[in-house]
């Protein structure tokens, strides 16, 4: 088994992290949620979600993402209109860089 990677993360990533854990934990027990529940519910293992609701930095940003969202945290302040309009700059803006920057696709070959 590989050896994990000791990393240190920032005072204002471990702080934003504790407070996002704090949201998740605080809004499933005010809808009295059990963790097996949301866990089953976000298809992950109730150790995941514990951990999640620790803090724990190196959860999966994706499951991190999909339990703030079944327990109802709101994770951006925009509505959907507004969202996308910042997807669509954000895109636009990666569009300008050079495409030694860019990562470059290759055509998917799957005419067997």
């Amino acid at each position: 088994m590989p050896k994990s990677i000791t990393r240190t993360y920032s005072r204002y990533s471990r702080d934003a992290s504790a407070l996002l854990a704090g949201l998740i934990r605080a809004a499933r027990k005010e809808r009295q949620l059990t963790t097996q529940e949301v866990a089953d519910r976000a298809g992950i293992s109730r150790g995941l979600l514990q951990r999640i609701e620790k803090g724990d930095l190196k959860c999966e940003i994706g499951a991190v993402f999909e339990v703030a969202t079944i327990v109802g945290v709101e994770l951006f302040e925009a509505d959907e209109r507004a969202l996308s309009k910042h997807l669509s700059q954000t895109r636009d803006k990666l569009a300008l860089l050079p495409k030694s920057v860019r990562k470059k696709s290759k055509p998917v070959r799957d005419d067997f």
